[in-house]
């Protein structure tokens, strides 16, 4: 008897910056987070409608910036409007929204981890992209602990 592998759309997430967005992505299996790109804040749009038009994308996350006692932190008046133009430029897809604080460290202290150099971190679109994967790797675990408490409640 052979088993049948379901394909789900992918889970795009992504790390908006005023200068530069980072994106991330699963693989089809939602399994394991890539980072994928990052592009000039000018290009977002035109990187996703190109990557959501040639990919089985169901689900984005955008982080979302916090504060410590986990208020809105100030840059977070320019992802809203951000956030808006996804939800009108793709109705058909879940918007969810997840906590990104302190991504950016984990980020630079995952490519000192991998042993980069200081010219390779200083390079900011890479910590955009690691940010991104780190913000989608968090959700997945979410998902998976989310999925652990409804088995045990059934």
């Amino acid at each position: 008897m052979q088993s049948k592998i379901v394909k789900l759309g992918r889970i795009l997430a992504i790390d908006y910056g005023q200068k530069r967005v980072g994106f991330a992505v699963t693989d089809e299996l939602r399994i394991c987070a890539n980072g994928l790109e990052t592009v000039h804040v000018s290009k977002a749009f035109d990187f996703l409608t190109q990557y959501i038009a040639s990919e089985n994308v169901d689900i984005i996350v955008v982080g979302e910036p916090k504060t410590m006692d986990f208020n809105a932190s100030a840059s977070a008046r320019f992802i809203e409007p951000f956030v808006n133009k996804l939800k009108k430029t793709f109705p058909n897809l879940k918007i969810d929204r997840f906590d990104e604080r302190f991504t950016s460290k984990m980020a630079f202290q995952t490519m000192i981890d991998a042993g980069l150099s200081k010219k390779q971190r200083a390079e900011k679109g890479l910590v955009d992209k690691i940010s991104a994967t780190i913000i989608l790797q968090s959700y997945l675990q979410q998902l998976e602990i989310e999925a652990e408490r409804n088995e045990t409640k059934n």
